[in-house]
């Protein structure tokens, strides 16, 4: 034991600073040119509204993406090139950070810089790279810890407990998927070792840094009765199923399939390779964590952190193989996954042609058409009667079209909207006195939310104009004589999480 301990606490490898920044740099660069594309995401329209709502909490997150999102259109303007800075900025750390799993794993400055390059190159962090969203900032806490808990392991001081308890603390203000990572690292320690650092009073030190970050946020759930459970069992209830069937098919495509010999390698090297004994705890967490997602019906991206950090690890003996057998069908294997993963989650195509990169990545299309939905909301708006609309509300089914209508709306004339979708609901309702016609803006097959309105009639629809076929396309625009009961009376009912 003694021995294992002094190999791994060994002099580590070079770090390399200069390319892995170059690397990071080109990164930011292609994304930074790339932001201004298509538009906002349904979820970046949100956290903008979450932002003018500031809050330790809201019903389905906690408060760090949408300050961030404010913070970002505060400090650099409203136009989705400045929101997604942050994001970039995060994907940017997110690449250095995994150089630094490189480094610790004992892979020298190139090992660092290819492993950098394929994390970045890989299809899942260059989509939530692209935007604002929680699994961007989720990812670079995930590989923030993993390093951190690596280099726990490697060198058995008790101390990084405070640094890892510092990152779960702020990874909890973003998501509380951060659980199961450690959930799943600390039961992998707990079963193959090293288990000394479990014994370390330090580690109670670092879960009480946690928790006195993630404090505020814990208070105001709490308080509110918890409602991200709510949230959380209604998207299992939904999507349970689905997210378990394509749980399998999905680790195979979320960094590339021509990557899945690497990452598997990865697993094996670090299950197998007495040099990397301390490291075996991460080649456990990874199905561990597959097992706690798939019983919990999670979706399949919460584990890509950890199939980075296999990935890493697989890269020292896929370099290996490359000098035994030539470089060729590596280097084209690279160049092409660059070139379909860049399709599939960038925007790069014209809207028009979004239908195949859909197939694999539907968040393509949710970037494209918000303007055109408030032009919508603005032609039936344009029937109301002048005198009627002091009286009149526009209400929309979900925070995507909610936040489009706060976003554009103003410059069409229309007034603040009102949703009953998520903390869109604790944002309203409208007043009693607004009792004159609703506007509805719904989604094409969600006219059961007409029943709580009365004389209603389409007066418009929502046409993209690129024929993208996203969740709005072809939505409705409704005009409704009034409520059915007093809006106050009327919000329980009208609120709802998925």
């Amino acid at each position: 034991m003694d021995r294992e301990r002094d190999d791994a606490a060994r002099e580590l490898p070079r770090l390399a600073i200069g390319p892995v920044a170059v690397l990071a740099a080109v990164f930011a660069a292609v994304l930074t040119a790339l932001s201004g594309r298509y538009g906002y995401h349904r979820d970046e329209l949100y956290f903008l509204a979450a932002g003018d709502h500031p809050a330790w909490g809201y019903v389905d997150q906690p408060p760090l993406t949408p300050f961030l999102a404010r913070a970002a259109t505060a400090l650099f303007g409203d136009s989705t090139v400045a929101l997604r800075v942050p994001a970039t900025l995060a994907f940017a750390a997110a690449v250095f950070v995994v150089a630094l799993v490189a480094r610790e794993l004992g892979g020298d400055r190139r090992t660092q810089v290819v492993a950098a390059g394929l994390a970045g190159a890989s299809g899942q962090p260059l989509g939530v790279g692209h935007m604002v969203s929680t699994a961007t900032f989720d990812l670079l806490a995930w590989l923030l810890i993993c390093w951190l808990v690596l280099r726990l392991l490697r060198t058995g001081d008790g101390r990084w407990w405070l640094a890892i308890g510092l990152c779960v603390g702020a990874g909890l203000l973003n998501k509380y998927l951060v659980a199961l990572l450690v959930v799943a690292l600390l039961a992998s320690v707990l079963a193959v070792g090293p288990r000394r650092v479990l014994r370390s009073p330090w580690l109670l030190a670092g879960a009480a840094v946690a928790l006195a970050v993630a404090a505020p946020n814990l208070w105001w759930q709490a308080d509110h009765d918890w409602p991200q459970l709510t949230v959380a069992e209604g998207i299992g209830t939904d999507d349970g199923t689905e997210n378990r069937i394509l749980f399998v098919p999905d680790q195979l495509i979320y960094l590339s399939p021509l990557f899945v010999p690497v990452w598997v390698v990865g697993w094996l090297r670090l299950w197998r390779d007495p040099a990397l004994r301390w490291a075996r705890p991460a080649a456990v967490a990874y199905p561990l964590l597959c097992v706690l997602v798939v019983a919990l019906g999670g979706k399949g991206y919460y584990v890509v952190p950890l199939l980075i950090v296999l990935l890493v690890a697989g890269c020292e003996p896929a370099l290996a193989w490359t000098r035994r057998h030539g470089r060729t069908w590596p280097v084209v294997a690279v160049l092409v996954t660059v070139a379909v993963n860049a399709l599939v989650t960038l925007p790069v195509l014209p809207p028009s042609s979004l239908a195949v990169p859909m197939a694999l990545n539907k968040e393509q299309g949710e970037q494209v058409g918000w303007p055109a939905l408030a032009d919508a909301a603005a032609k039936g708006w344009s029937t109301i009667p002048a005198g009627e609309r002091a009286r009149a509300v526009v209400f929309t089914q979900n925070y995507g079209e909610a936040g489009a209508l706060d976003r554009y709306g103003p410059a069409r004339g229309l007034p603040r909207p009102y949703s009953g979708h998520m903390s869109y609901a604790d944002w309203g309702p409208p007043p009693d006195s607004a009792d004159g016609p609703v506007l509805v803006v719904r989604q094409e097959d969600a006219d059961g939310i007409e029943r709580y309105f009365t004389d209603c009639r389409r007066v418009a629809r929502v046409d993209n104009g690129h024929g993208v076929e996203n969740e709005e396309q072809g939505a409705a625009v409704v005009l409704c004589s009034g409520t059915t009961r007093p809006w106050s009376r009327l919000w329980p009912s009208l609120r709802h999480y998925y």
